[in-house]
């Protein structure tokens, strides 16, 4: 590892670690939880979701596998010198798939697909309305009505939702 990072780029390897801008350690799960004074690039030997927020707390700014490769390794001490964060995909999936929004339970109806795609447009209530021969307190009815189906608190959420589930389609 020290012969990857003499020849690395923007690397300069310091005798101290009070001398560093970014510590690189290799830790097991008892060792992660130790605050770092610079920020830290941690090597563990299976990097978990439940171990990266304690360790992102303790002042890591990367966490990766020992299995990792040099290329990895470099790009995580640079990305921690630059005050960003690095981790595997793998170990954040649980995040994510928690994050991602529930697709709607109840279909939207036909009109409430095309209220959908004219707010899409960024049309007001009241040109939608004008479009479909209805009232501006129906277009408001469909628009409250497509907001709960998605479970979303804004038009523009509603909007995204609707893209990412394939309602709308730009």
């Amino acid at each position: 590892m020290e012969a990857v990072l003499r020849n690395a780029t923007g690397i300069t390897l310091v005798g101290s670690p009070d001398e560093a801008d970014v510590i690189l350690t290799d830790v097991d799960r008892s060792d992660s939880e130790a605050p770092y004074e610079q920020p830290a690039v941690l090597l563990t030997s299976d990097p978990q979701a439940a171990e990266l927020a304690e360790a992102l707390r303790s002042g890591a700014r990367a966490v990766l596998s020992q299995d990792s490769t040099p290329e990895q390794i470099v790009a995580a001490v640079h990305t921690a010198t630059a005050e960003l964060v690095a981790i595997e995909p793998h170990a954040i999936e649980p995040w994510l798939a928690s994050s991602r929004p529930a697709e709607s339970s109840e279909p939207l109806t036909a009109r409430e697909s095309e209220v959908l795609n004219m707010m899409a447009e960024g049309l007001a209530n009241k040109v939608i309305a004008h479009r479909l021969g209805i009232s501006e307190h129906t277009v408001k009815f469909h628009v409250t009505s497509v907001l709960s189906k998605l479970n979303a608190s804004s038009r523009t959420e509603a909007v995204m939702l609707g893209l990412r589930q394939g309602l709308i389609m730009l």
